[in-house]
């Protein structure tokens, strides 16, 4: 290997006779400022005695004699020199020289001091302190990451998932009608079910899985009792086991599917009400069979129902009831005894019965028994198809004609071969239709991951609409948007009918009955979170609404009403494994969430739109969570009341921006931004909440200002040149240090899209004649390299980030964005060279340097990999031979650190990352750092300690 050319090339190595502690005997005076300090390097107005105008005075000068002597006392070029030298008179050094040696001495404990007050101002932890009042918060990197993860449930920016102001319960798009009230559905009717329904049911059903299962059960039980949510196709699901039970045998699709099965989802799955168009009498034109299938009316006890059975003569019939699964007073599930009862009765007469419930408190005792089971969903993708093909058909064929049930035309040419043009057509509007159908905008417009039965024939129809030129394509999108909103307003819709009757009711019966309200309102706050930490959450909401209705009467807490299996049901979601992040580490956890991203939008501007009295107890709860100290909940409530602001922000600025942001606890200002920037990403609400900041920022009040500094770091309040100038006249305030907050905030907008205009102007800062903006410069320069990717990262606006989350963020970008590396390199000097910064940024440096070590060696566990980002940014920081003696003495510190040495190799590795003669050539560095000189690109600060 070729010798080194001089001994700051030379990686560093330790000597034996080295002590391990020479680097502690004066730690703040190892780099100092140099030549650079004058106006030559400023490129400013130059004093004759060689003193920066307003910085520089004979305090300096000592530095600047000792800058090149610690560098070589740590390489071990010289020796160490005390306060008192053997060739010296006692008398003259204690005399002569007593003056300046107090000044000295003096000057060194200020610099020391200024540099302990730096180093506190940078280790600001922001939100870790505890507080007076909510609790100890976790900071603002699981801030971060929270707000990261729960902003996936709010899309906002082409809604078509969210309704600006629309609420509407019917719209006819095209020839598509849209029947959005729930509230005009009506109950179940008692009596035999038509033949005409029955057929329908044939053609159109498609078996979910499982179903071969539930059909025999009930054929050896007699009995079987049914829970699912409402809209799940269990009612259909119900027709078809009991129509091929009680025929000769089953009615199966065909094996190439043309002549399907089971019940069709014409009208609401729940309660088919009429024969689908083309469905008349039965096919011999006879008249109508007697009904084989009957519903009996949901008030009907199972007793009664049994002595029907009994008293009647008929045979293989089969019997619908629907058991009620709420109202005023809590409805009694049929017991065990009484179900054996109906089971022997259905028994001698050879029949079945199917008993139907919904997923809820009613259906967990069923369920436990033998007769219960759960209803598997329909298969709505196959339903979704045949749904599309079915409504082709009914269009008919370019001559106006349609076939019939037999395959023929009116005018007696098959479908199969008389018309190959028509069969072509057909064949391209299918495949056409087929696409339109997987769509991804489609789908992302539709905003739910398993279509219902009804839902599926919704969406058919507009795809058959679009197909066909009747509908464009924005109001086939607008019509898939509906859908969401729609389910809202059915879940509520069926609250308020189960609680309008309150005359015989008290306060446990209102709590249940309002409990799978409320947690539909918490999981679409929460959407994302560990399932118990939504389950906690509503039944405190739970408890909000029942004092709301009755504020006179404490209600009683239902204790044992939740069943995971059912709830999950009746709130269209899922159970995964995931993780949370807890004590700042990531634990296991089941995580619960909606099946459809458009579906906790869809809830809020549900209950913020149509339910005002629910208004009150849904913010005195949110002001609840507000207060949690775990990020996963109060971060994401805010970004759900920031959503209700751009409901109504008069309101939501009334009830829970304000009265946070002038709280005492950071937690709840915190709270408060993240409101306001939720709310600015929305197009609609951007100036107005831009204007409210812009009066934060100038305020008189110190929590105005605090809030009005973080909301800004979000990027979405203001563009970032007017956001940077707010930031710096809050940050440079004297008269309250809210530097550390404005660095945070900073370093966050470095993850925006005006990454460069952001360093740009902490370069101005750190120039700035000005102390506190020196300040205000430097504390962004150490937050930024103790600042993880993952602690500010936004998805949207850095994608190239994505796959560096562990990394320091100025390695990250000097990789992802070689172009910033000469930029970031001399921002990091600058601290390094600045006295009161400098202890600072060599942690921030070692740091770093550890961090590139294997995991077991110390290092972060992407270690490894960020020596990539090493090698982009050392270079152009120790790019010369008086900037390496930094880098050495640094390495031989570490080396020489008694609890954690570093290993001589590794100290090689990382020197040879910092002098790889690839990085050295001088036009290469010119271009990283936009063709600047050396001796403009080390950009000193004035020094005016305090």
């Amino acid at each position: 290997m070729a010798e080194p050319r001089n001994a700051a090339e030379a990686p560093p190595e330790r000597r034996p006779d080295e002590p391990r502690d020479r680097d502690d005997r004066a730690r703040g005076d190892r780099a100092r400022n140099d030549g650079a300090r004058n106006e030559g390097a400023r490129g400013e107005g130059a004093r004759g005695d060689g003193r920066a105008e307003g910085g520089g005075d004979d305090r300096d000068r000592p530095d600047r004699d000792r800058e090149d002597r610690e560098p070589r006392r740590a390489a071990g070029e010289e020796p160490e020199r005390t306060g008192h030298e053997p060739d010296q008179p006692e008398g003259e050094r204690n005399g002569a020289d007593r003056p300046e040696d107090d000044r000295e001495e003096e000057e060194r404990s200020e610099r020391e001091r200024a540099a302990g007050r730096f180093r506190e101002r940078s280790r600001d932890r922001l939100l870790d302190e505890q507080e007076e009042e909510g609790g100890a918060a976790t900071g603002m990197a699981a801030t971060s990451r929270a707000h990261r993860s729960a902003r996936s449930s709010y899309q906002v920016g082409g809604d078509h998932n969210l309704f600006d102001r629309s609420v509407f319960h019917r719209a006819h798009i095209g020839d598509v009608q849209l029947h959005l009230d729930s509230r005009q559905a009506v109950g179940a009717v008692s009596g035999p079910v038509p033949e005409a329904e029955l057929r329908r049911v044939r053609r159109i059903y498609r078996e979910p899985e499982g179903y071969v299962g539930l059909q025999q059960a009930l054929r050896h039980r007699r009995v079987l009792v049914l829970a699912a949510a409402p809209g799940t196709g269990r009612t259909c699901t119900t027709l078809a086991l009991l129509d091929e039970l009680t025929q000769g045998g089953p009615h199966r699709a065909a094996p190439d599917g043309t002549a399907p099965a089971g019940p069709r989802a014409d009208a609401a799955p729940d309660r088919p009400d009429g024969a689908a168009p083309g469905d008349g009498p039965a096919p011999d034109g006879g008249p109508e069979p007697a009904g084989r299938v009957s519903r009996i009316a949901p008030d009907t006890p199972v007793p009664r129902l049994t002595s029907t059975v009994r008293d009647s003569e008929d045979r293989r019939r089969g019997y619908v009831l629907e058991l009620p699964s709420g109202g005023g007073r809590p409805a009694l599930p049929p017991e065990e005894l009484e179900l054996d009862a109906l089971a022997a009765a259905l028994a001698a007469r050879d029949s079945f019965a199917v008993l139907v419930v919904a997923a809820g408190p009613t259906a967990a005792p069923l369920l436990a028994g033998r007769y219960g089971l759960i209803c598997p969903p329909a298969p709505t993708e196959d339903l979704l198809r045949a749904r599309l093909a079915e409504r082709l058909a009914e269009d008919g064929t370019a001559d106006g004609t349609r076939p019939d049930d037999a395959g023929t035309h009116p005018d007696g040419t098959g479908t199969d071969g008389a018309r190959p043009d028509l069969r072509a057509a057909d064949a391209r509007t299918a495949a056409r239709a087929e696409e339109l159908a997987a769509d991804p905008e489609v789908r992302a417009a539709v905003g739910l991951e398993d279509l219902r039965p009804a839902e599926a024939e919704l969406l058919a129809d507009l795809i058959a609409a679009h197909v066909l030129g009747r509908l464009t394509r924005a109001d086939l999108l607008d019509g898939c948007a509906s859908l969401a909103p729609q389910q809202a307003q059915e879940w509520f819709a069926g609250a308020d009918r189960e609680i309008a009757d309150t005359a015989d009711t008290d306060e446990r019966s209102a709590a249940t009955v309002l409990h799978p309200t409320a947690s539909r309102i918490a999981l679409a706050v929460l959407n994302g979170s560990a399932h118990s930490t939504v389950a906690e959450a509503a039944h405190l909401l739970t408890w909000e609404l029942a004092v709301a209705r009755d504020p006179a009467n404490a209600p009683a807490r239902p204790l044992f009403c939740d069943d995971p299996t059912s709830d999950l049901a009746f709130l269209r979601a899922e159970l995964t494994d995931g993780e949370v992040e807890t004590a700042g580490i990531n634990a296991p956890a089941r995580i619960v969430r909606y099946r459809g991203a458009a579906l906790p939008a869809a809830v809020l501007t549900e209950v913020w739109d149509r339910h005002h009295p629910a208004r009150e107890p849904v913010v005195r709860w949110m002001r609840l969570l507000a207060d949690d100290p775990r990020p996963e909940i109060w971060v994401r409530a805010a970004l759900a009341s920031g959503e209700l602001c751009a409901r109504d922000f008069a309101t939501g600025y009334a009830k829970l921006v304000r009265p946070m942001a002038t709280a005492p606890a950071t937690q709840r200002r915190a709270f408060a931004a993240a409101v306001l920037d939720q709310t600015a990403r929305h197009e609609s609400h951007r100036p107005t909440v831009r204007a409210l900041v812009r009066n934060w920022a100038g305020s008189d009040s110190v929590r105005l200002r605090w809030t009005a500094a973080m909301a800004l770091g979000f990027g979405h309040v203001a563009p970032v040149e007017e956001a940077l100038d707010r930031l710096a006249r809050i940050g440079t305030d004297e008269d309250d240090d809210q530097a550390p907050l404005v660095s945070h905030s900073t370093v966050r907008l470095l993850c925006g899209p005006d990454d460069r205009a952001v360093l740009r102007r902490i370069a101005d800062w750190t120039a700035d004649r000005r102390v506190p903006h020196q300040d205000l410069g430097l504390l962004t320069v150490v937050r930024l390299a103790l600042t993880t990717v993952g602690e500010v990262w936004d998805g949207e606006a850095s994608p190239d980030l994505a796959h560096r989350l562990d990394w320091p963020l100025p390695l990250a970008l000097a990789v992802a964005r070689p172009d910033r590396a000469g930029e970031l390199a001399d921002l990091m000097w600058t601290a390094l060279r600045t006295p009161r910064s400098h202890e600072a940024a060599v942690d921030c440096l070692e740091y770093w340097l550890r961090g590139a070590l294997p995991e077991e060696d110390g290092g972060l566990e992407d270690g490894p990999r960020s020596r990539r980002g090493l090698a982009a940014l050392l270079p152009p920081l120790f790019a010369e031979d008086r900037e390496r003696r930094l880098l050495d003495w640094l390495l031989r510190r570490m080396m020489n650190d008694p609890d954690n040495p570093l290993d001589q190799e590794a100290a090689r590795l990382l020197w040879h990352l910092a002098t790889s003669d690839r990085h050295r050539d001088d036009d290469r560095r010119g271009d990283r750092t936009g063709g600047r000189t050396g001796t403009a690109r080390r950009q000193d600060t004035e020094e005016d300690e305090r």
